[in-house]
Order: C-alpha cells, then sequence, then structure tokens
C-alpha cells in the first residue's frame, strides 16, 4: 500500500475519531436520534471529502441499519443498548467505526464483550492469517464473557469508494484457509448479544445505495438518480437527505421505483432476531507486521 493511501486512511480515521468523541458528548436521556445524526453528519462533512454512509444509530435489538427518518422524534432513554456507527472518506478512503453506549450507565457486559474481541483481533491480526483461525479467535472470546456473536453480521474489507470488499471475516468460526494479505484494509466489527445471535430484516428502509443507473419513468426518480450520481456515488445514502426533493409520498413513490428497477438497493433495519438487546464495536485497521488501526482513539 503506497504511502499517499496510507496517510488518506488515516485522515479518515483522524476525522473519524472527533466524530466518536463528539458522539459520546451528545449520548444522554432525553438526546433526539435525528439532531444527533445530523450534527454528527455535519462534523463529518466539514472536515472530510464526506460521509462514507450515513450515521446508523440503532437502539437495543435494532441491531445495524437504522438511520433516522425525516421528521424522527425518537429520543434515547436511560437504560437503551445504543450503536453508533460512523463512515468517513477522503478520497475515497474510508474510516468505518462503531462503539456502543448504554444510557446512564458507565459500562455492559455486552459492549465489554464486543470490545474485547475487537482488540484481540487487532492484536493477532497479521499478513497471513487466516480467515478461520481470526474467526476462531473473536468466537471464543465473546463466548467467554457468556454472550453469544451476532453470527450472520461480520467484519470486512474495505476499498477506494467501496464499504464491504470482497473479504468477510465472521465472529464465529468458519473453514476458510484464506489468508489475509499485507495491506489490506478491514472494517472489522463484532456485535454481541444476550439473545439467539441472528438478525433479521426490519422495517423501514432508511438507507439506499445505487447498483446502476438506469433509465426510469418518474420525474422524482429521475430527480433523485441524479443527486445520487453527483453527490452520493457509490456510498450508501439515507432517505432523508433527499427530503427537500419533493414530497414524503412522491419521494417514497420514487424511492421504490428505483429499487424495483434494480438501480438502487435496500439496507433494511436489522433486529436481533429474539428481540434481544446487542452491542456493536468496530475499528478500521490496515493490516501490516505492525497494523494501523486509523479509528481507535
Amino acid at each position: 500500500m503506497e504511502k499517499e493511501i496510507i496517510e488518506k486512511y488515516k485522515k479518515a480515521g483522524e476525522i473519524s475519531k472527533q466524530a466518536k468523541i463528539f458522539a459520546r458528548s451528545q449520548i444522554k436521556d432525553g438526546t433526539k436520534i435525528l439532531d444527533l445524526a445530523d450534527k454528527i453528519e455535519k462534523l463529518i462533512r466539514e472536515k472530510a471529502d464526506g460521509t462514507a454512509f450515513p450515521v446508523n444509530i440503532s437502539i437495543n435489538d435494532i441491531t445495524a441499519h437504522y438511520a433516522p427518518d425525516i421528521n424522527d422524534e425518537t429520543i434515547l432513554k436511560n437504560g437503551d443498548l445504543v450503536k453508533i456507527d460512523i463512515g468517513v472518506q477522503v478520497d475515497g478512503y474510508i474510516a468505518d467505526t462503531a462503539f456502543s453506549v448504554c444510557v446512564g450507565e458507565k459500562s455492559h457486559p455486552l459492549i465489554k464483550a464486543a470490545e474485547d474481541a475487537v482488540n484481540k483481533f487487532i492484536q493477532e491480526i497479521r499478513p497471513g492469517k487466516t480467515i478461520e483461525e481470526m474467526s476462531a479467535l473473536v468466537e471464543e472470546v465473546v463466548l467467554s464473557h457468556g454472550v453469544n456473536p451476532v453470527r450472520n453480521l461480520a467484519g470486512h474489507s474495505i476499498e477506494q469508494y467501496l464499504v464491504h470488499g470482497n473479504i468477510s471475516i465472521p465472529p464465529t468460526k468458519i473453514t476458510n484457509k484464506q489468508q489475509i494479505k499485507e495491506g489490506a484494509a478491514l472494517g472489522f466489527e463484532v456485535f454481541t448479544t444476550n439473545g439467539e445471535g441472528w438478525v433479521k430484516e426490519s422495517s423501514p428502509t432508511l438507507i439506499y445505495m445505487l447498483l446502476y443507473p438506469k433509465p426510469v419513468r418518474l420525474r422524482e426518480s429521475r430527480i433523485i438518480l441524479e443527486k445520487i450520481v453527483n453527490e452520493y456515488k457509490t456510498f450508501p445514502f439515507a432517505k432523508r437527505w433527499l427530503k427537500d426533493v419533493t414530497s414524503p409520498l412522491r419521494l417514497q413513490l420514487a424511492l421504490r421505483e428505483l429499487v424495483n428497477s434494480g438501480t438502487i438497493k435496500e439496507y433494511p433495519p436489522l433486529r436481533e432476531k429474539s428481540n434481544a438487546i446487542t452491542a456493536q464495536a468496530e475499528e478500521t485497521v490496515l493490516v501490516f507486521d505492525k497494523p494501523i488501526v486509523t479509528t481507535k482513539i
């Protein structure tokens, strides 16, 4: 990996750290998640080339992919287990990082389990390590805390302009002898739960991503597609970012046409299957003999 590229990953990581510090300072009983997401995204846009995806604020059994909706009235309450997932991009090079907070509490066993698993991964990852070795290691750490990993969510490689690359590293042992190469960029994340350890798709969908521009019929669909291509490109975007394009009803119709035509992809919220609470930890790691963790505070 070229030094210039490493520096771009580091810059994105430094901005993500600032975003995490700010976000932590705002999480308290009564915080409106729409305001929180808007403020974090504003901070990122002022300092970076943009967000790599909408800020995810997933609460309790909602595990991932919840970005506040237009006029979202959800507020945080004491006892909520909140996951904040943040993406920053500099020239398409991405910092992908997440943390969890139990509102009103200093700690939580699920958070400790997720953080310990990510930290152990960082300690052990080196070029040549296999996906099998690393997945087994992570599973062992999580289970040692007496909780379950969320088995169908995994750490992943990162490419320029692409949040999820071809490498997937699950939090439970799999038979996969693929070696992780020097210079690989990984968004390594672990989700933990006191439930079954599986997530399922929920609703409403609030995050989308461009697949391939195609002809569409509705005028609003064409306007939205042009905006996606020019502003968001291959990065996921939030429904609420399009609120000024048209009315809520026409916006929903346009998004549906774009989905049905195969132009954009949906990322529905993911809920723990047994409705149990979940925690998340994630850092971006550049794999070398001495790994570079760009996002760790």
